[in-house]
């Protein structure tokens, strides 16, 4: 039996890459999902993979993040479907590397909305569900590079900084309602398919050198030596979503190999 039987999760940005792997590793768990995503025959589809492999019930739902109504209405279903929501991990995000002098500004800005504001819409909307409640886990996955700032990367350091800022804040207002708010800070995912096919490509542009290179130059900056798996990161998420870190709220935890220590 799995250490989230029997109750129910939000997962945003749900549809593929880490979020859909959250999700599979939630319901392997035993819990009921909403899986939310911008990309619908992409989230319909995973959704069904999921509920097959699990046996677990997965509904998906569109939502943009930076959208209110969207977020509202996500909740909305959810509670309609489940009648409480135990878990909500706020996985949604985009990542826009460009050195500052060359950064676009619409990009800067739509950096800050997903990754930020997003984040913000969907914390509110899950504790007003949760406080009544009297329970909830609520958790955020950001990265180390809200720990560390990233040369050629402002804009998404920048929205992972604030997004700790934000989860220590709702940790300390939430606390008293019984609802914890966490992050997980994630390494490198070097072999998920946004490193393979975007990030390898924008880093190798914007710093001159070959993918492998960039590839290498990564794994070394890791004391473990390897990179960050999927498995890395949901084990955490697992974690931070049981019962098994009642006694946790206002936490970023690194999932980095070593490679970020605080």
């Amino acid at each position: 039996m799995g250490v989230l039987q029997e109750k129910t999760a939000v997962v945003t940005g749900g549809a593929q890459g880490l979020g859909k792997e959250i999700c599979r590793r939630l319901a392997t768990e035993g819990a009921d999902l909403v899986m939310a995503d911008l990309k619908e025959d992409t989230m319909r589809q995973a959704a069904e993979e999921v509920s097959a492999e699990s046996g677990r019930h997965v509904l998906s739902c569109k939502c943009d993040v930076t959208k209110e109504e969207d977020v509202e209405n996500l909740f909305s279903v959810a509670v309609n479907e489940y009648g409480n929501i135990d878990i909500v991990v706020a996985n949604a995000g985009v990542l826009i590397a460009e050195p500052i002098t060359e950064a676009d500004a619409e990009n800067w800005r739509t950096v800050m909305t997903v990754n930020l504001f997003g984040y913000f819409l969907t914390v509110k909307h899950a504790a007003k569900v949760m406080k009544p409640q009297g329970y909830g886990s609520i958790i955020q996955i950001n990265s180390k590079s809200g720990k560390k700032g990233s040369a050629k990367n402002s804009s998404y350091a920048a929205s992972k900084f604030g997004g700790i800022g934000l989860t220590q804040s709702m940790g300390l207002e939430l606390a008293e309602s019984g609802v914890r708010c966490n992050a997980v800070c994630p390494g490198n995912l070097l072999n998920s398919p946004l490193w393979v096919n975007s990030l390898f490509k924008q880093y190798a542009q914007n710093q001159g050198i070959t993918e492998e290179e960039v590839r290498q130059k990564y794994i070394d900056k890791v004391p473990m030596r390897r990179a960050c798996e999927y498995e890395d990161v949901c084990n955490v998420v697992t974690f931070l979503a049981s019962d098994q870190s009642s006694y946790m709220t206002g936490q970023a935890l690194n999932v980095t190999g070593g490679q970020e220590m605080h």
